[in-house]
This record gives structure tokens, C-alpha cells and sequence, in this order.
């Protein structure tokens, strides 16, 4: 077993070490900052806050009707393409060329909700320069799957979507082409 008076000799010799190394060295005066007190805002600040919040909500829903039905086919994959647009998109959009950057998952949801996150994502694509998003639907009683397509063809960013193929979600899934705000290079 080891003495204990060797362990404080050395720790000693350390101390004595470290201030013979740093004698001349002189302690830095503390600048302690302390934060300005955030202020509330005024009721004025408050109600300008609250209308700009509903501006940007108003601006980036958008209104989809139940009651439109558009032309879509009824054999083969989900598919559109809007009249100016190129259908050889459709045929990238099929084959997967696309990855898409956003994926919004519509699991669980009621088809009002749904209508709220759909125009929510495409705002949020269309302002981010994001061409191609995904939009998951899943099969399940399928009421979702029958809507989405209407929905999509209603509004005006959507350029073009395609069934999924299976790595991006397949059946129960579309993968969506959305003009930008700023024209962008396609992949």
C-alpha cells in the first residue's frame, strides 16, 4: 500500500510547478452581460401579429372543391398531367427519376384535414423551390385514394403526379410535380 504523504508531496510539486509557470500571468476581469428584459408586446403588436399570422394561413390554403370530379383514368396507375406541361414528366414521375423532398403522410386523417395539409404542402414545395413532392394516402377503405386525385388536378401548382413507384410508397402513394416560384433545372 502506498503513503498517502508521497501522493500530497506530488500533488504539491504540481501546484508549485503551475505557479512558477504562471507567475507573471495577471486573472481576467469578469464581463458579465445581463439581458435586456424582454418586453410584452402591446395589445397593438399583438392584434398586428395575430393578422399577419392569418394572412400567411390565408395565403397558403387553398380552397379545393368537394364537387368537382375531374377526367382521370380508370385503368392503369393514377396519373395527370396538366395541358401545358410535357407528358414525358409522367413518364419520369413513373420510372422514379424524381425523388421527393417532402413526403407528407395523410395516415389517419379526415379528408377536411387532409385538404388543409395538402394545400399546406404544396404552398410550402411552390415557395421552397421544391419540384416533387410525395403524398402517402395508403389504401385502407380507400376514401383518401379516390379523393386525392381530385384534389391534385384542382390545384394550380400541381404540373403533374403519378402512382408512386414501390420504393416511394407504390399503390398508396402519389408522387406529385409542383411548379416552383422561380423556374428551376428538373433533375
Amino acid at each position: 500500500m502506498a503513503d498517502d504523504t508521497t501522493g500530497n508531496d506530488s500533488q504539491d510539486d504540481d501546484f508549485a510547478l503551475f505557479r512558477e509557470t504562471m507567475g507573471a500571468v495577471k486573472p481576467l476581469a469578469q464581463d458579465k452581460i445581463t439581458p435586456y428584459k424582454t418586453l410584452s408586446p402591446t395589445p397593438a403588436q399583438q392584434a398586428r401579429r395575430r393578422g399577419q399570422a392569418q394572412q400567411r394561413q390565408a395565403t397558403a390554403s387553398f380552397a379545393f372543391s368537394d364537387i368537382y370530379q375531374a377526367a382521370l383514368p380508370e385503368a392503369g396507375p393514377m396519373r395527370y398531367c396538366r395541358d401545358n406541361v410535357s407528358t414525358h414528366y409522367l413518364k419520369q414521375l413513373r420510372r422514379g427519376d424524381y425523388y421527393p423532398e417532402l413526403i407528407l403522410d395523410l395516415h389517419g386523417l379526415t379528408r377536411e384535414t387532409a385538404k388543409l395539409e395538402l394545400s399546406a404542402l404544396l404552398h410550402t414545395a411552390h415557395k421552397q423551390l421544391i419540384n416533387c413532392v410525395g403524398v402517402v394516402h395508403g389504401i385502407g377503405s380507400g376514401v383518401l385514394k379516390r379523393a386525392l386525385p381530385h384534389l391534385l388536378v384542382q390545384h394550380p401548382h400541381v404540373m403533374a403526379f403519378h402512382q408512386a413507384p414501390l420504393e416511394h410508397g407504390g399503390q398508396g402513394a402519389l408522387l406529385v410535380l409542383v411548379e416552383t416560384a422561380e423556374p428551376t433545372h428538373f433533375r
